[in-house]
């Protein structure tokens, strides 16, 4: 096991360190360990990709599409058995507006630190966007 626990903790592991990831999205402040020094960041958006290498790569690509704090309100967490898969919503408020986002992210650890992750977002919805999806659309209550 990538993340040096046993299979039988391997989802409480992956929940654990998931927990500790959305920290960082929410305040942008790296905990201690969350990351490996050499921690491999590959961001996919509508139409366009980004990638970083190392910690400050990472923060830097992190806070050039989101520079301040906000909210994870609702988040799954699968294990893997190389780390974990965390399905996330983000909301955020950016020069007087509200924002908000779904995104998909696979983290690769090593001994409870990530190693690596693939981000999938939907881009960013401003007000505009998410007035317009509520006036086309009805979702399904889950």
């Amino acid at each position: 096991m990538k993340l040096g626990v046993a299979a039988s903790s391997l989802p409480r592991e992956a929940e654990r360190l998931a927990g500790r990831f959305i920290e960082f999205l929410e305040t942008g402040d790296v905990p201690e360990d969350l990351f490996t020094s050499d921690v491999f960041c590959d961001f996919t958006l509508p139409k366009w990709r980004l990638q970083s290498q190392g910690i400050d790569g990472l923060v830097a690509l992190r806070k050039a599409g989101h520079p301040g704090p906000g909210t994870v309100p609702r988040w799954r967490c699968d294990a893997t058995e190389s780390g974990f898969v965390l399905e996330f919503e983000e909301v955020w408020t950016q020069d007087g507006e509200n924002w908000y986002s779904r995104e998909l992210a696979r983290a690769d650890a090593t001994a409870g630190t990530i190693s690596g992750l693939s981000v999938y977002c939907t881009g960013d919805w401003g007000s505009e966007d998410r007035s317009r999806h509520a006036n086309s659309v009805r979702l399904i209550p889950q």
